[in-house]
């Protein structure tokens, strides 16, 4: 199928797609440099984040999954903040070799700063848009994710 032959929605889908590429990445950029300061890079502040958030320890399988990441990736992050002491590992009850990750002290702190150096930077990014602009491009993404999700999950099936 070429261009030419694509639907409209399809074309329209392509331009959204295309513009979340390059915000992805300018988003990392733009949040390697915020919290850099820290020792923090994107990537380790995702998966802080997603300790922080988690209801419970999880072990990096969960971690993972929750961040719709590499298990191998965030393995190895993982095993990065523990030598430098921003994470640690604890038993699991339900698992004897998949450890539970939990902060430390210095990744609490690491993770506080980090938010607190975030918080008036998306406030001034957010600035011009309306709350209803927003939550409407967030259920569009959500929708694609999903979407995503599902022939991912379908093609592990097949």
């Amino acid at each position: 199928m070429s261009e030419r032959t694509r639907s409209q929605k399809g074309n329209a889908l392509t331009d959204l797609i295309l513009t979340l590429f390059r915000a992805n990445n300018l988003t990392l950029m733009w949040g390697d440099r915020l919290v850099g300061p820290y020792g923090l890079t994107s990537a380790r502040w995702q998966i802080l984040g997603a300790i922080v958030h988690a209801h419970r320890p999880q072990p990096v399988a969960w971690l993972a999954r929750d961040l719709g990441a590499n298990r191998q990736n965030v393995q190895r992050i993982v095993n990065d903040l523990h030598q430098e002491g921003i994470v640690m590992f604890e038993p699991n009850p339900h698992h004897r070799r998949a450890h539970l990750v939990v902060l430390t002290e210095k990744g609490r702190s690491a993770y506080d700063s980090a938010i607190n150096a975030y918080n008036p930077r998306v406030d001034a990014l957010a600035e011009d848009l309306s709350v209803e602009d927003i939550r409407t491009a967030h259920r569009v993404m959500a929708t694609l994710r999903a979407r995503l999700e599902g022939e991912m999950d379908a093609e592990k099936h097949n």
